[in-house]
C-alpha cells in the first residue's frame, strides 16, 4: 500500500491496541510509525506474493505492539539508558565470557551464586550457552531446540533464569542467549505435530514425498558434519516423506518462505527481549533460506529476513542488539552487518572468525604475513557495528580465510592449511599442541581443529614433557593470544575455563551422547576447588587469571580501545610481528604482538612513518617507559611477548 494508507494503518492498530501516542506511548507509537514502510517493503521482498500476506503481516505488526505493551518497565527504562549512549556496544568497558551453564556452575541457581567471581575477573557481560528445553542424546550442544520458552530442567527452570537476570541487572552486567533460526529439534511440538500428518505444520518445514528434489540440493549444498551427519536430508517414516536436516537428522530446517513461520519466530526474538536479553546471538543465519541450484548458504534473502528482523526489534525493544553467528568467508561476513540502504543495520555484531583463525595460522608458523594480507575485507566493517572478538569459543576452529590471502605471500593454500591442521592435531614434528581435527571431510581433505586455549598453546603436552621452557613459552602463549584480541577491537570474548589455563577434558568420552563430538574435549566441567589455584602465587591458574584479569583493566581504562573503526595496520617490518595502532583525536597507541619463539626487533622508524613522531613511549603492560631511537636502532619484544605502547611525548 502507498505511504500514507500505511501510516493510516498502523496508527488505526495503535488505537485499536489503546496505545498512548501523545504521553506514555509517544516514543513506541513514533518508532512505530516510523519503521512500518521498511518492515512492509522487506516484507513484501520474501512474501509480497504469497497467499497468507496479508493475514501474516498483521500478525506481525500485533506482535509488535502486543511484546512492547509487556516489555517490564526496567526495560523500558534500560532502552533509555542505552538510547543515551549511542551504540553501546561498541564501549570499551564490556568484557565478556561465553559458558556452559551446567559445566561451569552445576545450573542457574549454581550461576547466579559465582557473579563475583565475574566481578573479581573485571567480568561483566555473559553468553549463556544454549538454556531452552533440548533431548539429551540429541541435543547439538543445545543447539536442537524443543521447546524455545522452557529452560531445560537440567538448568534450572524459566524462575530460575529471571532471577539471574535480575541479579546481573543489579550488577550492572549484560546478557546475550541464543536463538537457533534455522531448525528446531524433531521432538518440537512443530515437527511432532508434522510427523504426524498435520499438513499446516508440514509446511513450517522442508518435506518432499521423494527424493527428487533433495537429490537435486544435495548436489549443490555442501554438507556440514559429513563424519556424523553426511547429506542433508532424513527420511521420515511415520508420514513416509523427506525432510531438511541439514546439521544432524535430529534438527530439521524450519522454511522460511513460509510467513507464518517467520511471524512465529519474530514472536520468539521479542519474547528473548522482554526477558532482558541485551544482545540476541542468531545461530546459523546463513541457513535461513533454501534455494535450489545453490548452496542455500548466505542468499540474499538471509540478508533480508535479518533485516527485517531488525526493524522490528528497533521498535519494539530498541535496548536489544543483533548478533549474527555467520561463521562464512571474509568477505560475506561483512555482508552481515548490511549493505547499500541496510549499512549498519541487519546485524549489529559478528564475531571476527577470520581474524581468530589467522591468530592461530601466526602462532603455528611465527609468520604475520598472511594475517596482513587477509586484512582488507575484515576493515570494511561499517561504523557503529562491532565484532566478537575472540581466540576460542565453544566450536571449532575452521581455517576460513581465503586461498588468494595465502598465496599473496607466496605459500601454496593446500600446503600450508595442511601444516596448520597437522600442527594443531600435534602429529607435526616440532609440536607442542595437543588438539584434534574435527568433522574431516575425506572428499575434499577439508578439517576444522579442536582444542582448548591451554592445549593448542602447548600446556598440556609441556606438563607431560615436564619441560620448564615449553611451559613458560606455553603460558606466554595464552596471554598473547588473549592480548591480541583483547585490544584488536570488538567486544572480547573469553571462554570460559581459558582464564585458568583449563586443558583438554576428555571425560566425553565416556559420554555415548558427546563421545561422536571431539569439540567437547574444549567445553570443561569447571572443578572449582581447582579454581582456587587463581589465589596460589606461581599456579598455572594463578599466572592466567591475574594476567587475563589485567588485559581487561588495562583495557577497560583506555576509551581510545572502544571499537570507533580507529584501527590502522602498521607496515610489517618483521614478518614475525603483527602490530597496528588504535586513534582517537590527538592520542595513538601502538600494539605489537610477537609470534616468534625468540625475541623480535622492530626499527623504531614504524613508530614514525604514519606522520607522527613520538619522542616517548609507555608500555601500558610493562609499565616501563622507552625512548624512541633513531631509525637504524630497535624496540625489541621477547619471545611471545606484546607492547601496548602509548605516545606520551
Amino acid at each position: 500500500m502507498n505511504l500514507s494508507a500505511l501510516h493510516s494503518f498502523g496508527k488505526e492498530m495503535l488505537q485499536k491496541n489503546k496505545i498512548d501516542t501523545e504521553k506514555k506511548d509517544k516514543a513506541f507509537a513514533q518508532k512505530f510509525i516510523q519503521h512500518l514502510d521498511a518492515i512492509e517493503s522487506l516484507f513484501d521482498e520474501i512474501y509480497g506474493r504469497h497467499p497468507k500476506r496479508n493475514a501474516a503481516f498483521d500478525a506481525l505488526l500485533q506482535n509488535l505492539v502486543t511484546q512492547y505493551q509487556q516489555r517490564p518497565t526496567t526495560l523500558l527504562k534500560k532502552d533509555q539508558a542505552k538510547a543515551k549512549k549511542g551504540n553501546w556496544f561498541l564501549s570499551n568497558d564490556i568484557a565478556g565470557m561465553s559458558l556452559y551453564v551446567d559445566r561451569f556452575a552445576g545450573n542457574l541457581l549454581g550461576l547466579s551464586q559465582k557473579l563475583d567471581y565475574f566481578t573479581e575477573l573485571g567480568v561483566n557481560f555473559l553468553h549463556l550457552m544454549p538454556v531452552f528445553e533440548s533431548p539429551e542424546g540429541e541435543s547439538d550442544g543445545g543447539y536442537a531446540v524443543s521447546n524455545f520458552r522452557k529452560v531445560d530442567a537440567r538448568f534450572g527452570n524459566n524462575e530460575d533464569l529471571e532471577a539471574l537476570i535480575e541479579k546481573m541487572n543489579a550488577k550492572d552486567m549484560y546478557l546475550m542467549l541464543d536463538i537457533v533460526l534455522n531448525h528446531t529439534s524433531h521432538h518440537h511440538e512443530w515437527a511432532q505435530k508434522a510427523k504426524a500428518g498435520d499438513s499446516y505444520y508440514q509446511d513450517f518445514f522442508y518435506f518432499y514425498e521423494n527424493r527428487d528434489i533433495p537429490n537435486q540440493l544435495d548436489q549443490t549444498m555442501p554438507e556440514i558434519f559429513p563424519e556424523s551427519s553426511p547429506g542433508s536430508f532424513t527420511y521420515i517414516p511415520e508420514c513416509n516423506k523427506w525432510v531438511m536436516t541439514v546439521f544432524h537428522h535430529y534438527q530439521w530446517d524450519l522454511n522460511y518462505s513460509n510467513p507464518d513461520v517467520f511471524v512465529a519466530m519474530l514472536d520468539t526474538v521479542l519474547h528473548y527481549a522482554n526477558l532482558g536479553v541485551d544482545i540476541l546471538r542468531i545461530d546459523a543465519p546463513a541457513f535461513i533460506w533454501k534455494q535450489l541450484g545453490t548452496s542455500c548458504q548466505n542468499l540474499p534473502q538471509a540478508h533480508t529476513l535479518l533485516r527485517l528482523i531488525k526493524q522490528c526489534v528497533q521498535v519494539s525493544s530498541p535496548g536489544m542488539a543483533l548478533l549474527g553467528e555467520a561463521i562464512v568467508a571474509p568477505d560475506e561476513i561483512i555482508k552481515y552487518f548490511g549493505t547499500q540502504e541496510y549499512t549498519a543495520k541487519e546485524c549489529d555484531v559478528a564475531y571476527n572468525a577470520t581474524q581468530m583463525a589467522l591468530q592461530w595460522d601466526a602462532l603455528a608458523t611465527g609468520d604475520t604475513r598472511v594475517m596482513l594480507s587477509a586484512q582488507h575485507p575484515i576493515m570494511q566493517k561499517p561504523f557503529g557495528c562491532t565484532w566478537i572478538s575472540y581466540t576460542r569459543c565453544h566450536d571449532d576452529i575452521g581455517l576460513g580465510y581465503d586461498d588468494y590471502m595465502i598465496e599473496r605471500v607466496g605459500l601454496n593454500p593446500y600446503h600450508h592449511r595442511t601444516y596448520l591442521k597437522n600442527y594443531y592435531a600435534g602429529w607435526h614434528e616440532g609440536s607442542s599442541s595437543a588438539g584434534a581435527l574435527f568433522s574431516v571431510n575425506p572428499k575434499t581433505g577439508d578439517a576444522r581443529i579442536s582444542g582448548s586455549l591451554a592445549s593448542l598453546c602447548g600446556l598440556e603436552k609441556a606438563v607431560e614433557w615436564n619441560s620448564p621452557l615449553h611451559i613458560e613459552q606455553a603460558l606466554n602463549k595464552i596471554i598473547l593470544m588473549q592480548a591480541h584480541s583483547m585490544f584488536m577491537g570488538g567486544i572480547p570474548m573469553l571462554f570460559y575455563g581459558d582464564e585458568l589455563a583449563y586443558t583438554n577434558d576428555y571425560s566425553y568420552l565416556q559420554d555415548a551422547g558427546k563421545s561422536y563430538d571431539n569439540r567437547w574435549m574444549h567445553r570443561p566441567i569447571m572443578n572449582w576447588d581447582k579454581n582456587e589455584k587463581r589465589k596460589q602465587e606461581g599456579s598455572f591458574e594463578n599466572i592466567i587469571f591475574t594476567q587475563t584479569k589485567k588485559l581487561i583493566a588495562t583495557r577497560k581504562r583506555m576509551p581510545i580501545l572502544s571499537d570507533t573503526k580507529n584501527t590502522t595496520w602498521l607496515t610489517p617490518h618483521n614478518i614475525h610481528v603483527a602490530a597496528f595502532a588504535r586513534t582517537q583525536e590527538n592520542k595513538k597507541i601502538y600494539c605489537l604482538f610477537n609470534y616468534k619463539d625468540t625475541a623480535s626487533f622492530i626499527t623504531w622508524y614504524a613508530f614514525k612513518e604514519q606522520g607522527d613522531r613520538p619522542s616517548v613511549l609507555l608500555d601500558h603492560w610493562s609499565g616501563k617507559e622507552h625512548k624512541v631511537g633513531n631509525d637504524h636502532e630497535y624496540f625489541v619484544l621477547p619471545p611471545y611477548g606484546f607492547a601496548i605502547l602509548e605516545a606520551v611525548q
